[in-house]
């Protein structure tokens, strides 16, 4: 397994933070523990760091990591449990790095990847759960068609779908390599540069993780997390999470266009909950260094009440 990771928008993401030195910190998603350990070197002794990862890889490396610092506290769960694990409203920032991490992409074993060989399996946490393998032969064509449709923004799911289920009728899938081979001849035209099996793999992954729900439920979980004040740091890697958090940022931070209708004062209106501190992309100077760090979008937020 590779474990070679560059974080992305490093300092952006933690900048944004607005880290207190005595503060209470949440790292969702620790992966190699790029974050957390800028977070750490701005914390005294008297800060703490929760970082929470589905890979029992990545919790390997904070456990290590905690083995040597007392104010890291390491939770093997999904960011989705951050409540069962923090006090509301006692939290002065959320830190997220959504979407797959490097390590798993090119470690073949863990079957992320049309690129190698490998099991077909692309679950972030592989001791739980439904493998890929598992969940293609087994889900409908019509639902198959939808995933890859709507997660991976594939307009030849139909047909894709079509030729999966076909496929496994004789032969069920287990290696990576041949699910790309079966989606590629079913993929009419792609982007140049681009594998033909990329979304349909994307929209898999997606499914087989629960990405996008686990997004909309840390995105409540954290907000229930944050002191007043506290801030939310989110980075994204396709359109379909950074939607998810725009909307989500947009609602708590401007006012139910219904209101506008109503005879009300300005004083009369609902508190706004987050105030949208904006978003920024990676600098080209990191493109060149990390090109996976080039569709990644940090959005911010502060809590307000």
């Amino acid at each position: 397994m590779s474990d070679v990771h560059i974080t992305v928008m490093l300092d952006e993401a933690v900048d944004a933070l607005n880290i207190r030195a005595d503060g209470v910190y949440v790292d969702g998603t620790f992966g190699r523990g790029g974050h957390s350990r800028l977070i750490l070197s701005k914390l005294s002794e008297h800060g703490r760091l929760v970082v929470f990862d589905k890979d029992p890889r990545a919790i390997a490396v904070a456990q290590a990591l905690a083995a040597s610092d007392a104010r890291v506290t390491v939770v093997h769960d999904s960011f989705t449990s951050v409540a069962e694990h923090v006090a509301a409203g006692s939290v002065d920032g959320v830190l997220l790095d959504l979407g797959v991490s490097s390590p798993q992409i090119d470690d073949a074993a863990r079957g992320f990847s049309f690129r190698f060989d490998g099991p077909l399996d692309m679950r972030m946490d592989d001791t739980r759960g439904v493998s890929a393998a598992d969940w293609l032969q087994t889900v409908d064509e019509v639902e198959l068609a939808r995933v890859i449709r709507e997660y991976g923004e594939e307009r030849y799911a139909r047909g894709v779908a079509r030729a999966i289920v076909a496929r496994r009728s004789v032969q069920a899938f287990t290696r990576t390599l041949d699910l790309a081979g079966v989606v590629a001849s079913a993929v009419r035209g792609f982007e140049k540069g681009q594998n033909p099996a990329t979304r349909t793999f994307q929209a898999i992954r997606i499914a087989v993780n629960e990405e996008l729900n686990d997004v909309v439920m840390v995105l409540d979980a954290a907000l229930g997390a944050l002191t007043v004040g506290g801030r939310l740091s989110v980075i994204s890697f396709h359109s379909l999470e950074d939607r998810l958090v725009k909307q989500f940022i947009a609602r708590h931070a401007k006012h139910d266009p219904k209101l506008a209708r109503l005879p009300l004062r300005e004083d009369q209106l609902p508190a706004l909950v987050l105030k949208d501190l904006g978003k920024s992309k990676p600098s080209q100077s990191e493109i060149d260094v990390n090109p996976r760090s080039r569709s990644a979008m940090l959005r911010m937020a502060e809590k307000l009440v």
